[in-house]
Formats: C-alpha cells, structure tokens, sequence
C-alpha cells in the first residue's frame, strides 16, 4: 500500500510540473511579442557632417591675403537617431532631419553589425528619408510589416521603438493619442496638425525610429516631441510615409524617367493609387486601383524591387505587367520615357509664355545671384500668363507650389499637372540694380496656366 500511495504521489507531482511546463509565461504579452516582430528591423542611424570653417569675415580676409591667408580646419560634427528597415534588401527609413547634410552615414542593427549607407532619396516637406545599405547582394535584412492607411485606434496600445545610441534597443509604451487633425494638405510641409500624437515617451535618439501597433505593424515614424507639452511625442503616420516613399523612390526621381503612376509601398498586392494623365502608365492601360499580381511573369518582391525593375528596363526595353481589376486579371505592356524628352523649356512656354533655363553657377556667379539656386527667365512673351503675372526677365524661379526646383524638367513636371486655367504659385528671386549696388528681393507669384 505504502508503495502503491508513493506511485500515486510521484505521479502527482509529475502532473503538477507538466501543468507548470504548460502554464503560459504570463509576462509574455501582446506587446512583449509586438516588441520581438519588430525590434530585429530596427536600426541607429549615426552620421558625420563635415562643416566648412568659413565665414563672411574669413572670406574677407582669404580675399585680402591670398595665398598668404590659412583657413581654418573644417569642424566635424555627429549625431544619432532610430531607423527601421522596411526593404529586405537593405533600404531604411528615417527622418529627413536627422540625416540632412550629413557627409557621411552608418547604421548599427539589432545584432550588432555595422554597415555605411548612402542617402537615397528625401525631403524636409515629409520629413522622410530613405537609405540604403552598403552590403553584398547576398545579404538580406529583417523588414517590418506596414500597417493600413487608416487602420488607427484611439486609446489603442503603442510602441516607440529605437537604437539611439547603438547600444541595443529601447522601447516606450503608451496609447495613440490623437490622429492626424487635418486632411492631406497639398504641397505643405507636415507639421504637427498632421501627426499622430502618443504619449509614449520618444526621446531625441528615437527620432526616425518606428511607432508599431500590437501586431509590430509600423504605423508612423517618431518624428519629434512637443517640449511645452508634459510627455507629448508625434509621429509621421504610415499613411503619409508610404506617399513619401512612392514619391522619392520613382523612376522620375532616381532615373529621370517617366512612369507617371504611384504605387502603395508596404502592402501586397501593390495598387495604383495615383496616375498622371498621358504619362506611360496612362497610355499603358492603368487605372487607380489595379494591383499588380505580375512584372514580366514575375510577382514583385516588394513595392522597391518593382521600382528597381522598371528602371532596369528604362526606356529601351517594354515591360509587361500583370494586374487584377475589379477581380479580372488584364495584361499591359508599360515603356518608361525620358523625362527630358518630354518635360522641357517649350512646355514651359507653352503654359506660361516663359522662356527659361537652368541657372548654373557659373551664370549665377555672372549675374550677382550668389548662392541662388533655380531657373533663370530669360524672355516674357506679351500677352502671356507670364506677362500678367508681372514676371520679367532675369528674375529666378526657386519653387513652385512652396516645393523647391532647379530644374526645367521639375517645372515642367509640375505644370503639366495643370489644367486650363488652374494657379500655381511660384518662389521667385529678382535682382534690383540700385546704381552699383544690386539687391536682391524674393516673393511669391500668382500665375494661371493656359
């Protein structure tokens, strides 16, 4: 009987520590999980900025002495903020601020490796900048999952995720605050009305790190903190960043050819949510809201490789894409163009009335037009918007639409999207002789299309 009762409390307490083997690790939550989905893309960003040691009295004296004149060494100034990998083959997404102007860039990842990258494509307006990884074909990186567009909860649990100084990753947990507070406003820099506010704390480091939902999903880019608020931070939301990424990551962009649609990066099946009317897209057959299941018999890796494919193509080679519409599989055959070839001075003038070329250093340097960036109105036609508007020549186009340009092709570009009579506002620069003195004014200018 002793026996028999031993057996029986052996196997007892064998039940009891395979019940405990069972027992879920009550630590081991939704954000725990969320935090290891995404915390293997995330990456610190560090940067080296050479400053040139130089001033307007330096420039006095190194005029004055010539050679005989030493300038001062240049400074060198560094800085740290988050990244997150979005591309397996090594493309990062930040922000625009934290790697602007910087000479040179290196990224260290969750495990400790460390790569140099160089800067893609960005800008100040969205705040959003992509980098890519110096690394061998071969070697493929952890991405995260985008989020939907609009798939944001308020009071939902979030996640500030960073590597602010290369030492492993930091996490902060709050709720989604606040939404974006006002409508997608063109050709405006995003500014605080457009973020999404939390009040997980995001400290300097953070910024370009993700905010990810408890799916690890990102669905914004911590972007800054609101310093007279009581542990208020914001984030670039996803929404925004996938508009960013289709516009700086373009063949239009990196190549200067012309596709003229845009896709929705981050989620599959890629669709098409914008077209350019007659662009190579347009005459191809795509519509708004085709998915493209297929490039040359090829399902796209992601929203990156089906850019990097059509640029491979270019403008010599066709390309057949496979797209589903409205559940009906249709196949098109797309050729990219030259931007040049199209977007050029005559379809300036044929808009404006304006004669124009691009401004190079050499005749900025020329005019009196120190440090002044744009293109250069050379002749007025009568009678023309361009006339009306008051324009002359010699004055200097910087942007248009608050978005700066240097390029005949980017105005072009821009006033194509113009219909009939539609206004755009130009960034001008004028000089004003006053004797032998020359100043410089600048303003902005109402001009209707034709």
């Amino acid at each position: 009987m002793l026996g028999l009762a031993c057996v029986l409390a052996g196997a007892g307490e064998a039940g009891a520590a395979d019940a405990r083997v069972a027992e879920p690790d009550v630590r081991r939550d939704a954000a725990v999980e969320a935090v290891q989905r995404a915390m293997p893309s995330v990456v610190n960003v560090a940067t080296e900025t050479v400053v040139p040691g130089s001033d307007a009295l330096e420039d006095l004296f190194r005029d004055f002495f010539g050679r005989y004149y030493r300038r001062r060494p240049p400074n060198t100034q560094y800085s740290l903020g988050s990244g997150v990998i979005i591309d397996e083959e090594g493309f990062v997404l930040t922000n625009f601020h934290v790697v602007n102007r910087a000479s040179r860039i290196w990224v260290r990842l969750a495990d400790g490796r460390e790569f140099e990258c160089e800067k893609v494509s960005g800008t100040s307006a969205s705040d959003v900048a992509l980098l890519k990884i110096n690394a061998p074909a071969t070697e493929k990186f952890t991405a995260i999952g985008f989020a939907a567009d609009d798939d944001l909860l308020l009071g939902e649990t979030v996640l500030a995720l960073g590597n602010p100084f290369g030492l492993g990753g930091s996490v902060s947990r709050g709720i989604l605050s606040s939404k974006s507070r006002r409508p997608p406003a063109e050709n405006e820099p995003l500014d605080v009305l457009d973020w999404l506010q939390t009040d997980a704390a995001i400290n300097p480091g953070n910024s370009g790190g993700p905010l990810v939902n408890l799916r690890g999903e990102l669905m914004g880019i911590n972007v800054a903190i609101y310093r007279e608020g009581q542990g208020i931070g914001f984030a670039v939301p996803v929404k925004r960043i996938a508009q960013a990424i289709a516009d700086i990551y373009s063949p239009e962009v990196l190549k200067r050819l012309w596709f003229g649609a845009r896709l929705r990066p981050g989620v599959q099946p890629l669709s098409v949510v914008s077209l350019e009317p007659d662009s190579p897209a347009d005459q191809a057959g795509l519509r708004v809201g085709d998915q493209v299941v297929a490039v040359d018999g090829k399902p796209p890796r992601s929203f990156i490789g089906l850019i990097q494919r059509l640029i491979e193509a270019g403008d010599r080679h066709p390309v057949t894409l496979q797209v589903r519409r409205e559940g009906e599989p249709r196949r098109l055959t797309l050729r990219l163009r030259r931007e040049s070839a199209f977007f050029n001075s005559d379809l300036v003038r044929q808009k404006t009335g304006l004669g124009v070329q691009e401004l190079t250093p050499q005749l900025a340097e020329s005019l009196g037009l120190f440090r002044v960036a744009g293109i250069l109105i050379a002749d007025v036609e009568k009678a023309s918007p361009g006339a009306e508007a008051e324009l002359q020549p010699g004055m200097v186009i910087t942007g248009v639409d608050g978005q700066e340009t240097d390029r005949v092709v980017t105005l072009a570009r821009r006033l194509h999207a113009r219909a009939k009579g539609d206004v755009v506002k130009l960034d001008i620069v004028a000089p004003v002789q006053r004797g032998i003195l020359l100043r410089i004014t600048s303003g902005v200018v109402a001009l209707k299309v034709r």
